[in-house]
């Protein structure tokens, strides 16, 4: 077989058969990107849609969305956060979902480290019990629930129009207890007689040995957990009755059946309501991606 020496300087030629090879190769790229950018337009698209609405000075027709902001503003947004009042729905939101975050992973951490780390009777029952509550719809505790807050048992004290009402029914939720359950029992049982040898109690067990463990649990669990309270829009609606006290996903529902508000200013709200989940999400990013990378890992 001849084969032709590369003189130094002297450009390689490509033979026919690299040709081909290179050119599926080139064309199998184009199909990718192409695929990527159908699937950033399909799932970007209606944000962009929305930010440029928002930002239009010219008020759209009701379903209409724009590309592009012919007259940027910042009036719509001015609208929604002094006349129609969102910084103070926001504010409701805020509170509720900051205390029921607090009380939910509380609670969540410690009944899953009951359940995770301690051997009882009825252990299996609790846990199903737990899980039976993901099942049941929101509407069908609604009234049972609406009674109970009307007037809490023992104590006699109604919690209707009030922050607590809307707080301590999302203190418990099944599927932070379930995730953190499942967490906490990967971690070593080694560990926990090493600090107890050692002379720890056991809340300096919980605290400084199995929380710091299932931080990423705590991470996915805190956005999860965020988004469900954040979103909360039957229990708002049937606790509180006064509009001062409404949260946005309730005022969303009244701002969209309102002939006086215009459709940006609707989405400028809508906008508002979607920042504090944006933050959340991009500050426990890694915790989250962890998570569920540690819960991949585990199945």
């Amino acid at each position: 077989m001849n084969v032709k020496p590369i003189v130094a300087g002297q450009p390689a030629v490509m033979t026919p058969t690299q040709s081909r090879i290179r050119l599926p190769a080139a064309a199998g790229m184009a199909v990718r990107w192409l695929f990527y950018a159908v699937v950033v337009v399909i799932f970007a698209g209606p944000y962009w849609a929305m930010l440029a609405t928002a930002f239009n000075a010219d008020t759209v027709q009701p379903g209409q969305l724009q590309l592009w902001p012919s007259h940027p503003s910042l009036k719509h947004f001015v609208y929604a956060w002094s006349e129609a009042g969102a910084w103070r729905h926001l504010l409701n939101s805020c509170v509720v979902v900051v205390g029921g975050l607090a009380l939910q992973i509380t609670v969540s951490a410690l009944a899953a480290y009951a359940l995770a780390r301690k051997k009882f009777v009825g252990a299996g029952l609790v846990s199903l019990l737990f899980l039976s509550t993901m099942m049941l719809p929101e509407e069908v505790i609604a009234i049972p629930l609406y009674l109970v807050l009307g007037k809490l048992p023992v104590v006699h004290v109604s919690l209707l129009n009030s922050y607590l009402g809307m707080i301590l029914p999302v203190a418990g939720w099944a599927f932070s207890i379930f995730v953190l359950t499942e967490f906490m029992k990967a971690v070593p049982m080694e560990l926990e007689e090493a600090a107890r040898i050692d002379g720890a109690s056991e809340w300096q067990i919980f605290f400084n040995v199995v929380l710091p463990l299932v931080k990423p649990a705590l991470g996915t669990t805190a956005i999860f957990g965020f988004l469900m309270i954040w979103d909360q829009y039957l229990l708002p609606l049937i606790v509180v009755n006064r509009e001062t006290l409404y949260t946005l996903p309730v005022v969303l529902a009244s701002l969209r059946t309102d002939e006086h508000i215009s459709p940006n200013v609707f989405i400028a709200v809508t906008l508002l309501a979607m920042i504090p989940s944006v933050g959340l999400y991009l500050g426990l990013q890694k915790h989250f991606q962890r998570g569920l990378t540690s819960g991949a890992l585990k199945g």
